[in-house]
């Protein structure tokens, strides 16, 4: 159950992501439920192996270069699903930093985790 609410409030998240972002368009609920999923996914499958390959310029920028790092997965999954639009490189990470943020606000004041 628990799993299901974090999901649902990660499309919530994705499509105030896209209400605030200009360059981001999510179609409606089903579209955010799937890019919620499949963003999930990816940040579970593909992103520790590119931080993993990336490990060099991510010490050497201080960690900053995971913001890339999101920002380009975040646009990845844009590109790749068909209700989910991301048009620029620079509203992917904009997106991605906010959608991390909101996701995290979200879980914190409404899941309970004892």
């Amino acid at each position: 159950m628990k799993l299901l609410l974090i999901w649902v409030l990660n499309a919530l998240a994705l499509l105030v992501v896209a209400y605030l972002v200009p360059g981001i368009h999510v179609a409606g609920f089903t579209a955010a439920l799937v890019a919620a999923l499949v963003m999930g996914l990816v940040n579970m499958l593909i992103k520790p192996i590119l931080v993993l390959l990336t490990l060099p310029i991510t010490v050497l920028t201080l960690g900053l270069f995971i913001l890339v790092i999101n920002g380009l997965l975040f646009y990845a999954v844009g590109s790749w699903l068909e209700g989910f639009k991301v048009e620029t490189f620079l509203a992917g990470m904009i997106g991605a930093l906010l959608y991390s943020l909101f996701t995290w606000i979200l879980s914190a004041l409404l899941i309970d985790n004892k």
